[in-house]
């Protein structure tokens, strides 16, 4: 099945689902448009027509129509605003209000009795997939600032190992056996972690890992390795890789360590970029092969005292 088709599908369950294909929304007489219209003016207060037409991308006259009802039925009200003496500001009455809380109460009700049978792990499932699918078509693209640190939590091992081996299977045609170093690598980390020399920081935007980076012990004191560096395609060109090897560089230096090292391939670009604004000095470059590629492994050094 074609993307367009999978999708009109989903629309095709999810309204049967949760109820919209019926005339009215639970505990009302309003059909969806002018619930959607009800609730812009109960979350936002007053409100020109043309504010709720822009919020929600309506047709002017179906706007126009609803309000005009609603004014009929003793639900909204209007006044000519002080700033525009041509704009009229639409707000709830007293009867708007209680009719959208008998609305708002039944809806949650109806949403509440679809949940009830989930277990705890699906209710999650669904939360996730449903921020997902709003992250990928938002219309406002992220900004930087959007984009938090956070440390590792439970589940954030197993996803960083996952995750990593799918990007680069498809980005460079890696196999599974990076995969398998990466879970070397990891287990080693976790088996022994320790917290007075060594750190990990997971980025998210909206509630979704979109990068990590560690910070590893190495056999030398004075040495440190930044391990794994990792930036999701949801989130390039936002600062996340720069922002993680900062905090790990800035982290290095707090623990007392004098010199960070990475491991990387030359096939990297961006990687690569990020670790020279950094800083970071060439030292040695092998071929190897791995990962079913011929590869040129390449060694970086930054001396944190400078």
């Amino acid at each position: 099945m074609s993307l367009v088709g999978q999708v009109r599908s989903f629309n095709r369950f999810y309204t049967r689902e949760i109820g919209l294909l019926a005339e009215h929304l639970p505990e009302s007489d309003l059909s969806l448009a002018e619930a959607r219209v009800l609730y812009e003016l109960a979350q936002s207060g007053e409100q020109t027509a043309a504010d709720i037409i822009r919020t929600l991308g309506m047709d002017k006259a179906h706007v126009s129509r609803i309000a005009a009802r609603f004014r009929a039925a003793g639900l909204v009200k209007s006044r000519i605003s002080p700033e525009h003496g041509k704009h009229k500001l639409l707000s709830l009455t007293a009867a708007g209000k209680r009719t959208f809380k008998r609305m708002n109460d039944g809806t949650e009700s109806q949403i509440e009795t679809l949940l009830a049978p989930l277990s705890t792990e699906n209710r999650k499932r669904l939360a996730m997939g449903m921020q997902e699918i709003q992250t990928v078509l938002r219309p406002k693209p992220a900004s930087a600032e959007d984009v938090r640190l956070r440390p590792l939590k439970v589940g954030d091992l197993g996803w960083v190992t996952h995750r990593q081996g799918v990007l680069y299977a498809q980005e460079y045609g890696w196999d599974w056996t990076y995969e398998g170093l990466v879970a070397q690598i990891l287990g080693s980390f976790a088996a022994n972690f320790d917290a007075t020399r060594e750190d990990a920081w997971i980025a998210e935007l909206d509630h979704q890992i979109v990068g990590s980076v560690f910070l590893m012990k190495t056999d030398d004191p004075q040495v440190a390795k930044l391990r794994l560096l990792y930036v999701d395609p949801a989130a390039r060109g936002l600062g996340v890789g720069s922002r993680l090897v900062h905090a790990c560089i800035e982290r290095a230096r707090e623990l007392g360590y004098r010199k960070l090292t990475l491991w990387t391939n030359d096939i990297l670009v961006s990687a690569r970029k990020i670790y020279q604004a950094a800083g970071f000095i060439l030292q040695e470059e092998n071929r190897h092969h791995s990962f079913g590629k011929d590869l040129v492994g390449q060694i970086w050094t930054l001396d944190l005292q400078k």
